[in-house]
């Protein structure tokens, strides 16, 4: 999200903000919501995504077409998901949840691409913008889980030659394969929802911290990406177009301008392309571009990767030390577990940077804006 405000605003505010966020949005492991979904409710979410919590009052009409695929996936069957999946997601819709996820108020610190930037509503070096990071919670885990133990015995049913035991699948169009398409999307559009609900949040702890509107105070939606998920789309092969399943693990969507999947308002521009860094460097704001189309069937990097292993991160540092060398640094942060902290330390990560710059380099994705870290919100 973008905000109409400069760091200076935020200079005696930063942390009743950051500390008023922690408060509203529920974070951590098992993290649940004063949100209560009967299973009808929950189903619905499952078909209507992003749509169901707007209509419900959870944000704006004019947020949904930034949201990919307008938050709502087609194809999902509440029927296809499991009974231990739907009582995991019934209490969690609307938290953060632990491990890499996070709510971030960031600076701009570089704008590369100014037209861009400002149709995206990023103007100036110093704006302050927001970011949000969360899935499909224990319901999308769930899913997965029960996807797996499917999926393994499809591969012996089908005879199907793999190069490494964690790996799993089902031809796309088999029993198996459209029912796992149905409950993922089921997952996609239960994060949508998610995510909806947090912005909402985010935008109530601004108003209080405030004191006047979230739409006096610029609190926009940019755009809503997802990563690690299958989408159905047409991409040309050897010159004709073809119909294929695209599994973007650990990547995102990069469609360029005038791609008919990119929201009229970035027709000229191409898909915003949001890469989160770790909470002690940057994060980076893109868009997509033709190379992409050519050569990664318009798919580009999530995020910076890892360098070290949750538990390595353990045994290099304690959360507390972490939460000292950020504050250091003018960073606040709030986590509801220290162990997050620790696994979650810059160290543990490549430097975003430079993996942007790769993608940019290769035309993948371009280069808009450069974002830092000024509050954290961690699970």
């Amino acid at each position: 999200m973008t905000t109409n405000l400069a760091e200076e605003d935020l200079r005696d505010r930063l942390k009743p903000l950051v500390h008023q966020i922690f408060a509203d949005v529920p974070s951590g492991v098992g993290s649940q919501s004063g949100v209560r979904l009967s299973r009808k409710e929950l189903e619905e979410v499952m078909v209507k995504g992003a749509q169901w919590a707007v209509k419900r009052g959870f944000g704006r009409s004019e947020d949904i077409e930034r949201l990919e695929a307008q938050g709502a996936l087609k194809g999902a069957d509440p029927t296809k998901v499991s009974d231990r999946a739907v009582q995991r997601g019934q209490p969690q819709l609307g938290t953060l949840g632990a491990g890499n996820h996070f709510l971030e108020i960031q600076r701009v610190e570089e704008i590369y691409d100014q037209k861009a930037a400002t149709v995206m509503g990023v103007t100036q070096v110093g704006q302050i913008v927001f970011m949000i990071h969360t899935g499909s919670r224990g319901f999308g885990h769930q899913i997965c889980d029960d996807s797996l133990v499917i999926m393994q015995k499809a591969v012996e049913k089908y005879h199907i030659n793999l190069p490494d035991r964690q790996l799993a699948c089902a031809p796309v169009q088999s029993a198996e394969g459209k029912d796992y398409f149905a409950a993922m999307a089921c997952a996609a559009n239960y994060a949508w929802a998610n995510r909806q609900f947090i912005t909402h949040w985010v935008r109530g702890a601004f108003q209080k911290v405030f004191g006047t509107s979230a739409e006096k105070l610029g609190l926009d939606i940019v755009y809503d990406v997802c990563h690690n998920i299958a989408k159905i789309e047409d991409h040309l092969v050897n010159g004709k177009k073809v119909t294929l399943c695209v599994h973007r693990k650990g990547a995102t969507r990069a469609f360029p301008p005038r791609h008919p999947d990119v929201p009229a308002i970035y027709q000229e521009i191409g898909q915003p392309v949001l890469v989160p860094g770790d909470m002690g460097r940057n994060s980076y704001l893109l868009v997509g571009s033709q190379g992409a189309m050519d050569e990664t069937f318009g798919s580009t990097c999530h995020g910076a990767g890892r360098l070290l292993s949750r538990s390595a991160a353990l045994r290099k540092a304690r959360g507390e030390e972490v939460r000292e060398e950020l504050g250091r640094q003018g960073i606040i942060v709030r986590a509801a577990s220290m162990k997050t902290l620790a696994e979650e330390m810059p160290a543990a990560y490549k430097d975003v940077g430079d993996v942007v710059d790769a993608c940019h380099g290769a035309g993948l994705s371009l280069k808009v804006a450069k974002m830092r870290p000024l509050g954290v919100v961690k699970g």
